[in-house]
């Protein structure tokens, strides 16, 4: 029999093609809706005959029952189908059908295999993180990197190749004062011990020997000028300060398991800007006119933006971000060939981002550019206990080396207190994965546009929906194979495997057949805490199964069902936990 993936998917196409074969009036126009059901439900449900129809002034419950008659047989051997109250479909997927489906997908290869027709022949740029050089990351930075990688790597599992940015800002007015004060001071030793300390005491030092109206700020602007025409030293100290930065952000970018394809900072669109300036002028009517001497887009038929114009050259001559963004989505559009473009920022940038993708799609259009998909993700704030910015004890912005340094060192502390047996390089190797895991998932299992809270204790904890109550999960089921002398991918005991019998049996396999449906909700609404809730709930699935079902039992039939339903849970754990940019633990 053919399993298919995503049994969603499957259903709402069988729901349509019986529209047709029902003979319903407008059968063409029929959506059926089809969900994740309540479990008490069933495992789907398809809520479109209601409106349906209503609009057409028939009854709902006599177009479901039309429907369910002209299902083809195979798919009402494979569930349970029901009418429930004015017109709902439910389907619940039988013993049988769940154990095809578990045998079906049984390899991480397999799973992507299923996934990867979401998004199949199609090229996504993500442009994440995007520090400034010469600069420390703090804790603002981390939102954008960990968002931005779970984002990555879920368009990819479901097909996409995805071309991974980091937009550096590296270019702009500072350079002129911090150039100004590398000359001056610039500490050799202290460069190579800790380069970014160094370019941030140096640009201070510059910053505040160069007020406004003085001769020193003059100095500094010719600097800025000097590095702009190319000056060969300016140039060349530049480029060395773009260097030991991007060093400095690649250590933190290890710790986090990113790696970029891509460093095209706004340097790198400093000579492409001229041709967006001329094409913006050029169409008929022209995108982009002259108002107070700047070049300006106005969007007259948005609500916000009727009065707000969008400034894409200032009245100086000069260049903004939005010159340079604009650059940014032609050269991505044109040179990597996106069908999709996902920008990671937080909320503060929304109403920039969503002028630059109105006059995008109008500038495209006018020229007969290819329009990519244009998604503005956006999050919000990091926050203390107290509600207000996370900062350090003295008031300063917390840096990300030092928070991830803390997660560590606190993960340690609980691994040394509950596994003091284990060799210390283990306790190590363990409080790596659980400190930086549960920061990055602490952040991805908010919905990000919301403001979350940062706690210490709730993100470490081991109960709840944490990383390390999942990384347990994960090894807690290492251990079961351990003890069974077999590895969780033997697929010789597996061929013994029946159908699920007992209530958390079953409850377990149904809950594993919604992993495609978690994976089409995150990588569609590209909000990674959908991926978060499904495998906490298939976490905590798995543990009323394991405290009701012994796995390890005598009777070898049993024995290899129950191995079976861990082997796709610890199969679906790591998955996903991986998606999501975590480092999974066999022992913890």
């Amino acid at each position: 029999m053919h399993v298919s993936f995503n049994l969603a998917a499957d259903l709402e196409a069988a729901l349509k093609a019986a529209a047709v074969q029902a003979g319903l009036a407008e059968a063409a126009a029929f959506t059926p809706e089809v969900r994740t059901a309540e479990p008490k439900h069933g495992d789907f449900q398809a809520n479109g005959t209601l409106g349906f129809a209503k609009a057409r002034k028939l009854n709902p419950r006599a177009v479901a029952e039309q429907l369910v008659a002209a299902l083809p047989v195979s798919l009402r051997s494979d569930y349970e189908i029901t009418i429930a109250g004015p017109g709902f479909i439910n389907f619940t997927l039988k013993p049988a059908a769940l154990l095809a489906w578990l045998r079906t997908f049984a390899t991480a290869a397999q799973l992507r295999a299923g996934a990867a027709a979401a998004h199949a022949g199609q090229t996504w740029v993500v442009d994440y993180s995007s520090p400034n050089t010469a600069k420390q990351m703090h804790v603002g930075h981390l939102r954008s990197a960990v968002i931005g990688e779970a984002i990555c790597r879920l368009l990819a599992f479901t097909g996409a190749r995805v071309i991974r940015d980091n937009h550096l800002g590296d270019w702009g007015t500072q350079f002129g004062k911090l150039i100004y004060g590398y000359k001056r001071w610039a500490d050799p030793a202290a460069i190579a011990a800790d380069a970014i300390e160094e370019l941030e005491r140096l640009y201070k030092l510059g910053h505040n020997a160069t007020p406004d109206g003085s001769p020193e700020l003059e100095e500094a602007r010719r600097e800025l000028v000097a590095l702009q025409n190319g000056d060969a030293e300016n140039v060349a100290l530049w480029k060395k300060i773009s260097e030991v930065s991007l060093a400095a952000f690649q250590q933190i970018y290890d710790r986090l398991g990113i790696k970029f394809d891509h460093h095209l900072g706004e340097s790198f669109y400093n000579d492409k800007v001229e041709r967006v300036y001329r094409e913006l002028k050029e169409t008929t009517p022209p995108i982009a006119e002259i108002s107070e001497g700047a070049l300006v887009v106005f969007h007259p038929e948005h609500p916000r933006f009727k009065t707000q114009p969008f400034l894409v050259r200032k009245a100086d001559g000069a260049s903004n971000y939005a010159s340079t963004d604009l650059a940014t989505a032609l050269y991505r559009a044109e040179h990597f060939k996106a069908d999709g473009i996902v920008v990671v920022t937080d909320f503060r940038q929304g109403d920039h981002f969503e002028q630059l993708f109105l006059t995008v799609r109008k500038w495209f259009a006018a020229k007969s550019y290819r329009v990519p998909e244009l998604h503005h993700v956006t999050f919000g704030a990091v926050t203390g206990e107290d509600g207000k910015a996370l900062k350090t004890r003295s008031g300063d912005v917390i840096r990300l080396k030092a928070l991830l340094d803390e997660a560590v060192d606190r993960a340690f502390a609980i691994v040394a207190e509950k596994n003091p047996d284990l060799p210390e390089a283990e306790r190590r190797e363990i409080a790596r994965s659980v400190g930086i895991g549960a920061v990055q998932y602490a952040d991805l299992a908010q919905n990000r546009s919301s403001n979350y809270v940062f706690s210490w204790d709730k993100m470490l904890a081991l109960d709840g929906n944490t990383a390390p109550y999942l990384l347990y999960a994960v090894a807690r089921i290492h251990s079961i194979f351990r003890k069974a002398g077999i590895a969780p991918t033997d697929a010789a005991g597996e061929a013994l495997a029946t159908a699920p019998e007992t209530p958390t049996e079953i409850m377990l396999a149904r809950r594993l057949t919604k992993f495609p449906d978690a994976l089409r909700l995150a990588g569609e609404t590209l909000r990674p805490h959908f991926l978060c809730l499904y495998l906490f709930e298939l976490a905590g699935d798995y543990s009323s199964f394991n405290n009701a079902d012994k796995v390890l039992v005598e009777d070898a039939v049993l024995r290899a069902r129950r191995l079976l339903l861990c082997a796709r849970t610890l199969l679906t754990l790591e998955t996903g936990l991986h998606l999501l940019g975590l480092r999974t633990l066999t022992r913890m």
